[in-house]
C-alpha cells in the first residue's frame, strides 16, 4: 500500500482576514534576527526565557493562529510552520517553545466543543497567554478524580515543554472513574501546581521545560478539552489529526536547526575566520573537501525540506476534509509525516555535527557558540527519537498497519 501523494492546489487557510502570510514571515525574520544577536550569550546563561517570550508576545506571533475575528493574527498552519522554522534557525530552543505554544493552544479546536474552543482562544488572545505542557502518554499517568465540586488533578508530569514560563498548561490525565485518557488545561498559578526546572538538559536549555507537580489541583468540567482515547469509537480521524499536526512542528524545528547552522557556518567560512588557527586543518572556501561537505549537507537538507513540504500539503488537505476524513486517509498522512520526521532528524544531526568539522578547531570556541546547534538538535532528537517513526513507516509499507496515535512530547 502506497503513501499518499502530495495533493495539488492552493494551501488551505483557517482565516483569510488577517494581515497575511507575507506580513507574518517578515515579522518572524525580524524576530529571528533580534534573537540571533544575543543567542550565544542567552543560551550560555540558560535563564528561563521570560524576555524571549516577551519578544514573541510583542511581535504578535503568539496569537498568529487565532482567527482575526477573535482578535488574533488570522494565520494558517502553513504560515505557523514557516514561522517556527525561521525562529528555530536563529534559536532552536525558542523555536521549540513557540511550536509547543502553537500546538497546545490550537489543540482545543480538534478535541473540544467549538463554543468552548472559541472562549478559550478569545481569553488566550486577550490575555496574551503563552501555552506549554505535553499531551504525550507517560507512566505513571496524572490522575483526574471527581469530588463534590468537580474534579481534582494529582500526580507528576516528568517533562512539560515551556512549563517554566507558561500561562497555561495543556496536559494528559486519566480519569479515575472510567480510565479514559483526557486532555485538560490548567492554570499553573493555581494552588497545588509546582513547576521545577530539574530537567537540566545540555541542549534546548531555553525551551523552559521542566517537571510539574499537581497536588489536589481543582479542575472544572470546562477545563477538560476532550478524550485522548485511541480506539476508533472515541477518537475520530479528524481529532486524530492532532498527532501529525503536532509532529510536523518537530519537523520544522529540526529543519530550522539544520538551516541555521549551515547559514552561520557559511558566513564563518566566507569571512575566513578559520585561518586564525594555522596549526589545524583549515576549511577555506576553496577547499574541495569543504565544498563537498557543504554540497552533501545542502542536498540532505533540501531533500528533507521537500519531503516536509509534501507532508505539510497532506496535513492541510486532511484538515480541510474535516469530518469527511477517513481512517485510511489519516494513516497515509501520518506515515508521510513520519517519513518527514526521519529525514529532518538526519538532516539536523548531520548538519549540526559536520559543521563543526568543516569549521575546524575554532568551532571548539565557546565564544562562537557553534556547539549550541549540535546540543540543541541532539537534545530534541533524544526526546523525540526517530527509530519509532521508521518502524511505523516500515510496518505500514510492509503490512499496511496504521501508525499509532502519537502526540509530541
Amino acid at each position: 500500500m502506497g503513501v499518499a501523494p502530495a495533493p495539488s492546489g492552493p494551501d488551505y487557510e483557517l482565516d483569510r482576514t488577517g494581515p497575511g502570510s507575507a506580513h507574518w514571515l517578515r515579522v518572524a525574520r525580524e524576530t529571528a534576527d533580534d534573537l540571533a544577536t544575543d543567542a550565544v550569550v542567552r543560551e550560555q546563561a540558560g535563564k528561563p526565557p521570560f524576555d524571549e517570550v516577551s519578544r514573541l508576545r510583542e511581535s504578535g506571533l503568539l496569537t498568529l493562529l487565532v482567527p482575526a475575528g477573535l482578535g488574533g493574527g488570522g494565520g494558517d498552519w502553513t504560515t505557523a510552520y514557516a514561522v517556527v522554522r525561521e525562529i528555530a534557525a536563529a534559536d532552536g530552543a525558542i523555536g521549540q517553545l513557540l511550536g509547543c505554544h502553537y500546538f497546545m493552544s490550537w489543540s482545543a479546536r480538534l478535541l473540544t466543543d467549538p463554543a468552548l474552543a472559541v472562549r478559550l482562544e478569545q481569553r488566550s488572545t486577550a490575555e496574551q497567554w503563552c501555552w506549554g505542557g505535553g499531551l504525550a502518554r507517560q507512566e505513571p499517568a496524572l490522575a483526574l478524580a471527581r469530588n463534590a465540586t468537580g474534579y481534582v488533578l494529582n500526580g507528576r508530569q516528568s517533562y512539560a515543554a515551556g512549563a517554566l514560563v507558561a500561562d497555561r498548561l495543556a496536559v494528559r490525565a486519566v480519569r479515575a472513574d472510567t480510565g479514559e485518557p483526557v486532555a485538560l488545561v490548567v492554570d499553573p498559578a493555581l494552588p497545588g501546581v509546582v513547576t521545577d526546572g530539574d530537567a537540566d538538559p545540555f541542549g534546548q536549555r531555553l525551551a523552559a521545560g521542566g517537571s510539574v507537580e499537581f497536588d489536589s489541583v481543582p479542575v472544572s468540567a470546562q477545563d477538560i478539552l476532550g478524550s485522548l482515547a485511541v480506539d476508533e469509537d472515541a477518537l475520530s480521524p479528524l481529532a486524530s489529526m492532532a498527532s501529525p499536526v503536532g509532529r510536523l512542528l518537530s519537523v520544522q524545528l529540526r529543519l530550522g536547526m539544520a538551516e541555521g547552522v549551515l547559514a552561520e557556518a557559511r558566513e564563518y567560512s566566507r569571512a575566513g575566520l578559520s585561518h586564525w588557527h594555522p596549526d589545524w586543518p583549515v576549511g577555506s572556501p576553496q577547499d574541495p573537501q569543504v565544498l563537498t561537505a557543504y554540497g552533501e549537507l545542502t542536498v540532505l537538507t533540501r531533500s528533507a525540506s521537500a519531503l516536509a513540504d509534501q507532508a505539510r500539503h497532506a496535513v492541510l488537505d486532511g484538515l480541510a476534509r474535516g469530518e469527511d476524513l477517513g481512517y485510511e486517509e489519516y494513516a497515509e498522512i501520518s506515515v508521510l509525516v513520519a517519513m518527514a520526521e526521519a529525514a529532518a532528524s538526519k538532516a539536523a544531526q548531520e548538519c549540526t555535527a559536520r559543521a563543526l568539522d568543516i569549521i575546524g578547531a575554532r568551532s571548539a570556541s565557546a565564544r562562537l557558540g557553534f556547539d549550541r546547534f549540535w546540543r540543541n538538535a541532539r537534545t530534541h532528537t533524544l526526546y523525540e527519537p526517530v527509530a519509532h517513526r521508521l518502524r511505523d513507516v516500515g510496518d505500514y509499507f510492509l503490512n499496511g498497519a496504521h501508525p499509532p496515535f502519537v502526540l509530541p512530547v
